[in-house]
């Protein structure tokens, strides 16, 4: 997320993140973005209304198993991803913090398979833990202060079942001095914090998120061992 937009799309989205952090409500301003679009794809950043490239190219070259899988899109936005998981044959689970979202997605998919909920990042629902056969996470961790970080990244960790492979896409930062934001990129030691949950790094790549910017990201693929 907040890779090439307008500057005034990118200013408002840091002002609404900064100030829901301020109301010591770090998550709120998802709901608030999607509500006050109005419909307006445009004025969602990361909504690209089709999948992440580099979602789709793993998915491409690696083919994965999906019959009888279970798959997890944290943060789906407007659902591109999840839809695509599900066209491969996958059984998807989707969720947002935001309603709006939510909505959104069962309107542009009335017919999709795929299971749409309304949930929290840093309240996973408990039948969820260790559930997932392929989890993917693109740009929430980065989106969230480093505050929350520890929590947010042990979430993540926590809904990858055992055999399950974890897809990451990420900025990612040099240092480990706390970055300005939002976003807010990871670091190496924040990156580490997934591998010291059970989950082994089994790939890695990094890519800019366009020319103009040179502004680092990463997708990292994990795995969790047999229990």
């Amino acid at each position: 997320m907040f890779e090439q937009q307008p500057q005034n799309l990118r200013q408002k989205v840091q002002e609404l993140a900064l100030e829901a952090i301020n109301k010591s409500e770090p998550t709120a301003w998802f709901e608030t973005l999607y509500a006050s679009a109005n419909g307006d794809t445009e004025q969602i950043p990361w909504a690209k209304l089709t999948p992440h490239p580099y979602l789709q190219d793993w998915l491409n070259n690696h083919q994965p198993i999906t019959t009888g899988k279970k798959a997890l899109v944290i943060g789906c936005g407007l659902g591109d991803d999840a839809e695509a998981l599900a066209k491969l044959g996958f059984t998807v689970t989707a969720f947002d913090i935001s309603p709006t979202a939510i909505a959104w997605c069962k309107k542009r998919f009335p017919n999709s398979k795929v299971n749409y909920e309304i949930a929290d990042l840093l309240a996973i629902p408990s039948q969820w833990h260790l559930a997932f056969d392929f989890v993917f996470e693109c740009r929430n961790m980065q989106a969230l202060p480093l505050s929350l970080r520890p929590a947010v990244i042990s979430s993540v960790a926590s809904v990858v079942a055992p055999d399950g492979t974890l897809l990451v896409i990420t900025r990612v930062r040099d240092t480990e001095e706390a970055p300005s934001g939002p976003p807010w990129p990871l670091s190496d030691s924040e990156l580490a914090q997934l591998e010291s949950l059970g989950l082994a790094k089994i790939d890695a790549m990094q890519f800019l998120e366009s020319q103009e910017t040179e502004v680092k990201q990463m997708r990292i693929v994990y795995q969790r061992g047999s229990n």
